[in-house]
């Protein structure tokens, strides 16, 4: 997560989503930046609202407007498959080597997934608040230069970016049954990716 405090503007860090690079990149610029711990640093709108915000509502009197990106939802589930085999997880529970993709799939779309498939949604993350809390410029993953020119302009500086955090190449072969069973059951991802505007 990045404040700008004087463009009065939050970029939260939805994980899979390329946001290591802009901080990365925008770090030196930034106000504050919380690159770890993980809980931290990828905190969601709710944890953002609860604990951020007020401190800039009520120290400072600021009202930040928030930004973040949202990866395309089997895109985003490749991502965290290909992220979590790893060798530094083999022979831990979110491990996802010797499991097929849509095998990782299916167990997402449990009521309880297994510790390899738990990696959370993208839509609560994003998930407007009770109090008006919500995420002014939401972004596409796929759309990098969408946000590069809005950060560019919004805090007036030139962005040189990076890849970071890139996962191994797996197989994300997929039949249609098994994508249409993950849209039907986690029918939000997919629903809140397709209202996101196009730039």
């Amino acid at each position: 997560m990045m404040i700008f405090f004087k463009e009065r503007l939050a970029l939260l860090s939805v994980p899979k989503t390329g946001t290591t690079a802009f901080q990365a990149a925008l770090r030196d610029r930034a106000d504050l930046v919380i690159s770890d711990p993980p809980e931290l640093k990828h905190a969601p709108l709710y944890r953002y609202n609860r604990w951020i915000r007020p401190m800039f509502e009520k120290v400072c009197g600021a009202d930040l407007e928030v930004a973040a990106v949202m990866r395309e939802p089997i895109s985003w589930l490749g991502s965290w498959y290909r992220y979590r085999q790893r060798p530094a997880l083999d022979g831990k529970p979110n491990s996802t080597k010797g499991i097929s993709f849509e095998d990782f799939l299916h167990g997402y779309c449990k009521g309880k997934p297994p510790a390899c498939a738990n990696v959370g949604s993208q839509a609560k993350f994003l998930e407007a608040q009770p109090n008006g809390c919500k995420v002014s410029h939401l972004f596409r993953y796929e759309d990098q230069q969408a946000l590069k020119l809005f950060l560019e302009q919004r805090l007036d500086t030139e962005i040189q970016l990076e890849r970071k955090n890139v996962s191994l190449q797996a197989d994300l072969a997929l039949s249609p049954g098994a994508e249409a069973h993950v849209r039907r059951k986690r029918a939000a991802e997919f629903e809140l990716y397709s209202s996101i505007p196009s730039r």
